[in-house]
């Protein structure tokens, strides 16, 4: 692999042929560095362009968050070889899950259809990021990562054939497509003109590690309590993740509490469930906010990752969708490549485009529409909220369409309608 810093040597140049046979990917995070991966798998070369030092990319600090992982997002990781990079001890498993509304003690139960085996997985943010970039690393002969380098400007219309990258240093870039893979507030996003469906909840979490003297049994609880959400995923050896989702104002005020008041707080509201618990790592305070761009290509631009989709942490899909969307993209220019095809061919972005809009679409919707129900404090809410958790309760045709979300072993619900804006020509 080739590492470099971004050139101090402003540079402005006619296309080169070497410009026509690699990809120009902005973001270094684990969908940009996944994405590198796909596409030299594919046999195509690309060049990543990463704002944070390199530091940063080879030894992740952690963050605090952990990452659920559906069956689907595991085989993508397994076909990239990243999941044989993981250590066992850091993966763990997800058995079941039960959602709780309020102090009631009813809960509604996911699982596998034949309660074997698991929903999904759990790994640390900062394992995913690490073995991201380890993978790219094997693949040195097709990938050049270029870390403490900023976009300042992007041109789609360089050339007929190529758009063109303009870095803070004035060098220049051209490639015949550009991915980007900067996050849920892509800037390069903005500058091709894309806008989003932005949702600011108007809430923070904060997350951290608990330790507890009961068994977790692989068992997520999510427990929808009037004024917060408190959710506990399982992780090894007596150790959950507890995700506590408050108004922003006083996810600010707990965050600043010291230790054992936050650890008190949460105790009382476990109502017992894991039975003594203690901090077991630092708190992490985190910004509440959910995109999906109104397009997820245009000219010579496709968006990956949180770019294209953002997701709220609840239905545990964000990260899974950054795999499935660069899995899609890398198989249809691998198809593209083989067959000698311009690799920023306004037909195959439009494909990919449309292929990732039907897969994301219905479930980002849901997910906001369950978090507007469980977060309404107002009267008619909490009854229809009740109800809603009592009529799913006794539909288990229901409960087994979300599970299969997860494990992918039946086929995932869809639509066939999508919005107009989605069904805008690329080019």
């Amino acid at each position: 692999m080739s590492i470099q810093p971004s050139s101090t040597t402003p540079t402005s140049h006619s296309s080169r042929p070497e410009d026509t046979q690699r990809v120009l990917i902005v973001g270094g995070g684990p969908a940009g560095l996944s994405m590198a991966c796909a596409l030299a798998d594919a046999g195509i070369r690309s060049c990543v362009l990463e704002a944070a030092p390199l530091s940063a990319l080879q030894d992740p600090a952690e963050d605090g968050r952990e990452i659920a992982l559906t069956h689907p997002g595991r085989a993508v990781l397994e076909r990239l070889g990243q999941w044989a990079l993981l250590p066992p001890e850091e993966i763990a498993p997800l058995r079941r899950a039960h959602v709780f509304d309020g102090t009631a003690p009813e809960h509604l139960g996911f699982g596998t259809a034949d309660g074997q085996g698991e929903l999904g997985y759990l790994v640390a943010n900062h394992w995913l990021r690490r073995i991201a970039y380890r993978a790219v690393e094997q693949r040195a002969e097709r990938i050049e990562l270029r870390s403490d380098c900023r976009v300042s400007g992007l041109n789609l219309n360089a050339t007929p054939e190529l758009a063109e990258v303009q870095l803070s240093t004035g060098e220049r870039l051209r490639a015949p497509l550009v991915i980007a893979a900067d996050s849920r507030f892509s800037a390069l996003r903005r500058m091709a003109g894309i806008g989003a469906q932005m949702r600011d909840f108007g809430r923070s979490v904060i997350v951290c590690r608990l330790a507890h003297s009961a068994p977790n049994e692989g068992i997520a609880l999510e427990c929808f309590h009037y004024g917060h959400t408190l959710a506990l995923l399982p992780l090894k050896g007596s150790c959950s993740s507890l995700v506590l989702t408050v108004s922003a104002d006083r996810a600010a005020e707990m965050q600043a509490w010291e230790a054992e008041r936050f650890r008190a707080w949460v105790q009382t509201q476990l109502q017992g469930r894991l039975g003594e618990i203690r901090l077991a790592s630092p708190r992490h305070l985190y910004p509440l906010v959910a995109c999906y761009a109104q397009r997820f290509a245009t000219r010579r631009l496709a968006l990956v990752g949180d770019a294209a989709v953002g997701m709220h942490p609840v239905t545990a899909h964000g990260y899974n969708f950054g795999l499935y969307g660069v899995q899609a993209l890398a198989d249809l220019m691998g198809g593209a490549q083989r067959r000698g095809q311009d690799l920023g061919d306004a037909e195959l972005l439009q494909r990919y485009a449309d292929q990732h809009r039907r897969r994301t679409w219905t479930i980002y919707q849901g997910t906001n529409a369950v978090v507007n129900l469980f977060t309404d404090e107002r009267a008619p809410a909490r009854l229809l909220r009740k109800g809603v958790l009592t009529l799913a309760r006794h539909l288990p045709p229901l409960q087994a369409a979300i599970s299969a979300q997860l494990t992918g072993r039946r086929p995932s619900l869809g639509i066939t309608r999508l919005p107009r804006a989605s069904r805008r020509p690329v080019g």
